[in-house]
């Protein structure tokens, strides 16, 4: 039976004059879309505020650490002098709110994986302040400590130089939302020419040499300035590839927020995941992965080789038993290839760290999935994922919520809303695919390429080594090894990076086990931008939670964001790093900082999720819905809070997470 929602506050004027273009305008003008609620306001709220909106403060004001507070941990100097200056916090820094993005970047990075961020934020902020010309708000600066990357957010708070800012907006997003199938499409071709660039790069290699031919062809330019130009174009490519991610993302979630407060005005007791569930029921790439791992386990059952499919075998040694198991496993192994090419270009993280390989180059994620999968096709159970359910649901959830709105202007309004958000909000989570996955790996592969042949000449002991190197210090050694081929002597490099690959892996394993403050500076006494609410999870309520973390008494209850709808209890398996999904087991609660999309191979062996961080609209919010899997994020504690092995309970509808026991 499906519940029948309260009825409607009236909505005014303005919303009834929306069309396609400008409900985007109107709303996105409003609501901020990116980390400008990290600055001060000064905004007086109505007291009936839930969690999920803005939070008011509290009469004394709190502060976390100021920025020059926070040390470099004694014994690592020398790896965080490593980080460029501009990205190292300074006395000026003070007088800014900055939050640790533990979302995307929950480990200490390494030297060369900063330029995850750097790369990220360098194209997201030119997106903002430059390209579509968002209203309201401009790019992220972010600061490296300790490891750690805190951001912090830049406003448009002069009306005037708003309101240059909107008449630009509306020349450039709303060709993108009137022409959004045309522009995606040729989106995809440029991104599948970028991936295509970066797998014609060759193997960067220094001959005894100068090949003959080269000679001969009168070429005129050895082959160690390839070096240079592989890894220019390798980092090139990088950057150019965020330019390519952020080109349509922030309309994505434009479109969502438009319908989003819409609904919030009219239905004032809706919840966001109410909300979130009218988008539920998307095709995404991101999803096709783990498609293709079901459709593998069919098979199997198909050809009759399943046997050779158990838990704890290897993927080296299910590979080998299949190649002598005749023609079902000849057949099966071919299906692999079919898949392989290209949805295992799916990496085990979300794309920011080096060691989060692609299902590719290692096999053990999409293979320890395969048995649960294989065991429910022979129960008779479907894996298909319940597309068809979510988008049934959906449905009804629009038609119930539409026929309490009054006038046709405002069902007219709605359906053009709804409509907009149904097909632009698949982008949001489909171009992960493409570029944190599939190009990212092979922009670290690359790198490693480097890294074996900076290591076959000495400059440090194993090719993963290179990753203790920024991308700046990297272009140096290359340069080294260039000069010492040409001149016929002996590299630097040798007798310099060992050391330094010895020192800052140190420095990464210190980093890991030191605390790092949630956030820095003067907390903001309203956290109004949706949008830091729905994917970030930080709500005033939530930063007050930080400030006040050890005294939370005996409170078995850790509340966070209603992600996912279910009810279900189970033993708590703390989970803080790809490495550690292994020790999940049938029935478990995943608890962990943050999920992501490539994880779905093991949510069938567990019954619920609970994340640290992420709104109900961030990506774990969003798979965990996809799969029907009951779930809370946001809570901001519950990894530190909850010991492995306790028994709770998960209610993804309240956002409640229960210690039993």
């Amino acid at each position: 039976m499906t519940l029948r929602p309260a009825r409607q506050a009236s909505v005014n004027s303005p919303w009834l004059r929306f069309n396609l273009a400008t409900s985007c305008i109107l709303v996105l003008a409003i609501l901020r879309l990116h980390p400008r609620a990290l600055l001060v306001r000064r905004t007086k709220l109505p007291a009936s505020r839930t969690r999920s909106q803005s939070m008011t403060s509290p009469a004394k004001p709190k502060s976390f650490p100021l920025p020059s507070s926070l040390q470099v941990v004694p014994g690592t100097e020398r790896a965080q002098a490593a980080n460029p200056y501009h990205i190292q916090f300074s006395k000026a820094d003070d007088g800014r709110f900055w939050f640790y993005n533990s979302m995307h970047f929950p480990e200490p990075m390494s030297a060369f994986d900063m330029v995850t961020a750097e790369a990220a934020y360098c194209a997201l902020g030119s997106a903002n302040t430059r390209v579509h010309c968002l209203p309201t708000t401009l790019g992220i600066d972010h600061r490296i400590i300790n490891g750690r990357v805190y951001i912090g957010g830049n406003a448009v708070t002069d009306s005037a130089e708003v309101a240059r800012r909107t008449q630009e907006f509306q020349k450039r997003a709303f060709y993108y939302y009137e022409n959004w199938e045309r522009l995606y499409a040729q989106w995809r071709e440029k991104m599948m020419a970028l991936i295509r660039e970066a797998q014609s790069l060759p193997n960067p290699r220094l001959p005894q040499l100068e090949p003959l031919e080269h000679v001969h062809a009168g070429r005129g330019i050895a082959s160690n300035h390839d070096l240079l130009v592989t890894y220019q174009k390798t980092l090139e490519g990088y950057f150019r590839m965020w330019h390519h991610h952020f080109e349509f993302l922030l309309l994505g979630y434009g479109a969502y927020l438009t319908f989003f407060s819409f609904c919030k005005k009219a239905f004032p007791e809706i919840t966001d995941q109410t909300v979130a569930r009218m988008v539920s029921g998307i095709e995404a790439e991101i999803f096709r992965p783990d498609e293709e791992l079901r459709r593998l386990a069919r098979r199997a059952v198909d050809l009759g080789v399943d046997a050779h499919f158990q838990e704890g075998h290897g993927a080296e040694a299910i590979l080998e038993s299949l190649q002598n198991a005749g023609p079902g496993g000849v057949a099966w192994l071919k299906e692999l290839e079919t898949s392989r090419d290209p949805w295992f270009n799916i990496n085990v993280g979300d794309g920011f760290y080096h060691y989060h390989r692609a299902w590719n180059d290692d096999l053990s994620m999409p293979f320890a999935g395969l048995p649960g999968y294989i065991a429910r096709v022979k129960a008779g159970e479907s894996l298909q994922r319940p597309f068809e359910k979510l988008q049934a649901e959906r449905r009804q959830l629009i038609q119930d919520y539409r026929e309490l709105l009054s006038t046709d202007a405002e069902r007219a309004a709605y359906d053009q809303m709804i409509t907009l958000a149904h097909r632009v909000f698949p982008y949001v989570e489909g171009h992960k695919f493409y570029c944190e996955h599939w190009y990212t790996n092979l922009f670290f592969n690359k790198i490693r390429e480097f890294g074996a042949l900076l290591s076959e000449h000495g400059f440090f002991p194993q090719s993963e080594d290179v990753f203790h190197l920024t991308h700046y210090e990297l272009e140096t050694a290359i340069i080294d090894l260039m000069s010492a081929w040409s001149a016929g002597s002996a590299p630097r490099g040798p007798a310099y990076w060992p050391e330094v690959v010895v020192e800052r892996r140190a420095a990464l394993e210190v980093w890991a086990k030191h605390d790092t403050p949630p956030a820095l500076g003067e907390v903001p006494e309203v956290i109004d931008d949706p949008a830091i609410v729905m994917l970030w999870g930080i709500t005033r309520e939530s930063l007050d939670a930080w400030l006040s973390a050890g005294a939370t008494g005996d409170s078995n209850e850790i509340r966070g964001f209603a992600a996912s709808s279910g009810v279900v209890e189970g033993p708590a398996r703390i989970v803080k790093s790809v490495e550690e999904i292994a020790r999940l087991q049938k029935g478990d609660i995943l608890i962990c900082h943050i999920t992501n999309p490539t994880w779905a191979p093991v949510f069938q062996k567990i019954a619920g999720a609970v994340s640290d961080i992420g709104g109900s609209m961030s990506h774990a919010a969003i798979v965990a819905r996809e799969y029907g899997l009951p779930a809370v994020v946001g809570t901001g504690s519950a990894t530190s809070r909850i010991k492995d092995g306790q028994r709770v309970r998960v209610d993804g509808a309240r956002g409640i997470v229960t210690i039993l026991q």
